[in-house]
C-alpha cells in the first residue's frame, strides 16, 4: 500500500525507538504527529502498519488468513500495531519536548528585545538586568542593578509610604549608554484608599528627586507573579514605588471654572471669570482627617474639647506670579453635631401610644434612640486656617456660610498652601487652633504601631522582632501565636521611614551590633536578631540570664546620606527609649556536660535524680532495660530524656533546676560544678560564633 510519502519518512521497527505509553493518548499523539501516518484497517478493526517489503496490509492476504481459520496471525500483528503505537508515542514525544526546549528559548531571547528599533542592534547590544524579580531593559553590560534597602528610611518623606523594595541602578559603560532605559519594579499595596495613587520616586547620582507616574501591570516576569510599575528614565539612581496623596492637575482659563475634586466630589472649586490675568495651571490634594485622627488629637490636649468636627486638608498650589483677582468659592465638607431632639420623641410616642401595642413597641425603640440633627447650628462656630510658607494663621477676616449636608462654604481672596475649616461648640485661642492644625496635619502621617517579640521555638537564642500597625494586630498575633510565646509593647506613633534602633542593656546583648527595624505601613517590617550572654557567669541566682531591649526611634530628620547609606548623624540625638521589652536566654545544657555528669553518678544516685526530675516510672524502667549492663549510659539517657521533655523556650530554667535536683540528692558540689560547666561552654560557643562571624 502505498502512504503517498517516500521512503525517508516511512517509520518501521527499526527506525522507531522503544516507548511504554498505552490507552487512547497515543492514537491522539499519532494523529498529532509532525510526521502524519496512514494505515489501513482491515475487517476485524485493526490497524495494519509497514512498508511494501515486510508485506504492507493487503486485504486478500488477511481473507486467506480467516478462511485457514489461523487467528493466531491476527494476534501478532494486533500486538505489532501496539508495540509500534508505543514508540512512534516515544518518538513523538521526545520530539515535542527538543521543539518546546527551541520555542521556550526563542521566547527568552524576544522578551530582552525592547520593541522598536532595529532587530540586529537589538540583537547585539540590548540584554535584560534583573534582581529580585526587578528589571531594567538596558545595553548588555552597561548597568548593574542591586537592592538598596539601608536607604529605605529616605525614601517615603511625609504622607508618602514605601510600597517596594528600594534599587540601585548605576551606569557602567556610558558609551553603550543611548536610549532610555526601561525599569520594571515588583511593588504591592495592602491599605489604599482613593485619595491615593502610585508614582516611581527616583534619587538620581545628584541626589535629585523626581516623580514619575508608571505604568502599572500585572503579569509574570522572572517566575513571579504580581503587580509591576514601569517608567521609562534617561538617569539613573535609586528606584522606589511609592503611595502618595493623589493630585488632581487642571487649567483654570479666563472665563473661570467650576469644578468638583474627584477625590471627594463635595469639595467643589468655583472660580469666576478674570480670576486670573491668564490661564494657569493648578493642583489640588485632598488628606482626609477622619473622626478616629480627630479623637486621638483631642484625647492628647484638653484644650481641644470644644472641638466637634474639621474639614479635609485641602492643598492648594497656584502659580505665585498669578495672585487671584476675583473671589474663589470654595466648598469643604465638615460635619455637624449630633443631638437628640427630646420633644420630637416625646410627641411621636404621645402619637403611637393610641395605635396598636405591638405596633407602639416595634415602632416606639427606633423612634426612642432616634438621632436627628440639631437645627440650632448658631451656636456652632466655624473658623477657617490657612498655611503659607508652613505657618498656620486664623482667616478671621472671611465669612463662612452654612449649606445643606454639612457643607460649609467661603471666599478665598488670597493664595494659600493648605485650607482647613473647624467646627467649635465654644470659641478657642488662635494658638490653639493653629496648634490643632499642626498637630492635624502631623497625626495624618503617623501610624499607631505595636512592637512584638518572639523568641524561636527550637532556638531560644534567635529572636524575632516585628513592628505592626494596629489595624493588622489583631490577626497577625493570632499568626505568630502559634510560633511561641510572645511579647508585646505598648502602642507607640511612628511615620513612615523612621527607623527604631535596637539596644540591649542587663546580661543579653545581640552578636551583630545595634540592630536597625525600619518602619513602613504598607510593608512587612521584620528583624531576626541573634542574642547572646554577656557574662556567662552572671544571674548566678537566676534560672536564666536576663536583659532588656531598648527601643529608639530615629526620624528621618536625624538620618542623613554617607556613602549611599543612611546613617545617625550624631548619636546624642537619641532621646529616651520609646518602648522596652524583656529578655532571657536560658542556661545550657549539652551534651558534654550530660555525659560528664552521667559518669559521676551512681545507680542509686540515679534513681533518686529520676524521681527527682519526674521522670515517669516507666521512663525510667525502659531506660534500664535498654542498658542494662551501663550505669553512667542508663544515667546519660534519663538526662537526655528529660532535657528532650522540657520545652525549647527561654523562660524555663534547665540548668538551675538540674542544679536543685542534685542538690536535693546530696551531691550540691556536682550542683556547683554543672552551673559552672554550662557557663563556660555558653562563652566558649559565644567565642566561636564571633570568629566565625
Amino acid at each position: 500500500m502505498d502512504t503517498g510519502q517516500p521512503e525517508s519518512h516511512q517509520i518501521n521497527e527499526a527506525n522507531c525507538p522503544l516507548g511504554t505509553n498505552t490507552g487512547d493518548s497515543l492514537l491522539v499523539t499519532l494523529e498529532k504527529g509532525p510526521q502524519e501516518k496512514r494505515g489501513c484497517r482491515n475487517h476485524h478493526g485493526g490497524l495494519a502498519f509497514g512498508n511494501r517489503e515486510e508485506g504492507e496490509c493487503r486485504p486478500e492476504e488477511i481473507k486467506k488468513e480467516d478462511k485457514k481459520g489461523n487467528r493466531s496471525v491476527i494476534r501478532e500483528q494486533k500486538e505489532k500495531v501496539v508495540e509500534v503505537l508505543k514508540e512512534l508515542s516515544e518518538f513523538h514525544a521526545e520530539m515535542l519536548t527538543d521543539w518546546r526546549k527551541v520555542i521556550s528559548e526563542c521566547v527568552c531571547m524576544l522578551e530582552k528585545f525592547p520593541q522598536g528599533g532595529d532587530e540586529d542592534h537589538q540583537a547585539s547590544t540590548k540584554g535584560t538586568v534583573s534582581t529580585n524579580a526587578c528589571f531594567v531593559r538596558a545595553p548588555a553590560g552597561a548597568l548593574t542593578c542591586e537592592a538598596a534597602d539601608t536607604v529605605s528610611c529616605l525614601m517615603a518623606s511625609g504622607s508618602e509610604e514605601l510600597i517596594s523594595r528600594v534599587i540601585r541602578v548605576k551606569v557602567q559603560d556610558r558609551d553603550a549608554f543611548h536610549f532610555p532605559v526601561a525599569v520594571a519594579v515588583p511593588f504591592c499595596v495592602r491599605h489604599r484608599g482613593g485619595h491615593r495613587e502610585v508614582a516611581v520616586k527616583i534619587v538620581d547620582e545628584e541626589r535629585r528627586v523626581s516623580y514619575i507616574t508608571p505604568v502599572t501591570t500585572e503579569e509574570v516576569r522572572g517566575g513571579q507573579k504580581g503587580r509591576f510599575a514601569e517608567v521609562k528614565v534617561y538617569s539613573l539612581g535609586i528606584f522606589a514605588v511609592v503611595s502618595r496623596p493623589k493630585r488632581e492637575m487642571y487649567n483654570v482659563p479666563r472665563k473661570g471654572l467650576s469644578l468638583k475634586i474627584p477625590m471627594d466630589p463635595r469639595i467643589c472649586l468655583n472660580y469666576l471669570p478674570g480670576s486670573f490675568t491668564a490661564p494657569v495651571m493648578a493642583q489640588t490634594t485632598v488628606q482626609p482627617v477622619d473622626a478616629v485622627l480627630l479623637a486621638a488629637v483631642k484625647s492628647r490636649n484638653d484644650a481641644y474639647e470644644s472641638v466637634v468636627s474639621a474639614s479635609p486638608l485641602l492643598h492648594l498650589t497656584h502659580p505665585n506670579s498669578q495672585p487671584l483677582r476675583r473671589p474663589l468659592t470654595i466648598t469643604l465638607p465638615c460635619k455637624v453635631r449630633w443631638v437628640k431632639s427630646v420633644g420630637t420623641v416625646n410627641r411621636l410616642c404621645h402619637f403611637l401610644v393610641l395605635l396598636l401595642s405591638w405596633f407602639l413597641f416595634c415602632v416606639s425603640i427606633r423612634v426612642l434612640g432616634a438621632y436627628v440633627r440639631s437645627n440650632e447650628t448658631s451656636n456652632e462656630l466655624l473658623i477657617v486656617l490657612g498655611s503659607r510658607d508652613k505657618q498656620w494663621t486664623v482667616l478671621d477676616k472671611i465669612v463662612i456660610r452654612n449649606q445643606k449636608n454639612g457643607l460649609v462654604s467661603f471666599d478665598l481672596i488670597e493664595n494659600f498652601d493648605r485650607l482647613l475649616v473647624v467646627r467649635l461648640l465654644s470659641p478657642l485661642q488662635p494658638c490653639h487652633l493653629t496648634a490643632l492644625a499642626e498637630e492635624l496635619e502631623a497625626s495624618a502621617c503617623r501610624h499607631s504601631v505595636t512592637v512584638v517579640l518572639q523568641h524561636g521555638r527550637d532556638d531560644p537564642h534567635s529572636v524575632f522582632l516585628v513592628a505592626l500597625p494596629s489595624r493588622d494586630l489583631s490577626w497577625e498575633l493570632n499568626r505568630l501565636r502559634s510560633g511561641g510565646a510572645l511579647e508585646t509593647s505598648s502602642e507607640i506613633s511612628l511615620c513612615e521611614g523612621d527607623q527604631l534602633l535596637l539596644r540591649f542593656s542587663g546580661n543579653i546583648t545581640s552578636t551583630g551590633g545595634s540592630p536597625r527595624l525600619t518602619f513602613h505601613c504598607q510593608r512587612r517590617n521584620e528583624l531576626l536578631v541573634r542574642l547572646t550572654e554577656v557574662d556567662p557567669f552572671g544571674n548566678y541566682s537566676s534560672p536564666c540570664y536576663k536583659g532588656t531591649a531598648l527601643f529608639y526611634r530615629v526620624t528621618r530628620a536625624e538620618l542623613e546620606w554617607r556613602r549611599d547609606k543612611a546613617v545617625l548623624r550624631d548619636a546624642k540625638l537619641l532621646a529616651n527609649p520609646i518602648c522596652k521589652l524583656p529578655l532571657s536566654l536560658p542556661k545550657p545544657l549539652s551534651d558534654a556536660l550530660l555525659l560528664w555528669l552521667s559518669g559521676e553518678l551512681s545507680p542509686e544516685e540515679t534513681s533518686l535524680l529520676a524521681s527527682s526530675l519526674r521522670l515517669s516510672r516507666s521512663a525510667a524502667q525502659l531506660v534500664k532495660l535498654r542498658s542494662r549492663d551501663s550505669p553512667s549510659e542508663q544515667a546519660f539517657y534519663i538526662l537526655a530524656m528529660w532535657r528532650r521533655a522540657l520545652p525549647a523556650v527561654t523562660r524555663h530554667p534547665k540548668a538551675s533546676q538540674l542544679a536543685q535536683s542534685l542538690g536535693r540528692i546530696g551531691r550540691p558540689e556536682l550542683a556547683r560544678e554543672v552551673l559552672l560547666r554550662g557557663a563556660k561552654l555558653s562563652e566558649n560557643k559565644q567565642t566561636a560564633a564571633h570568629f566565625w562571624k
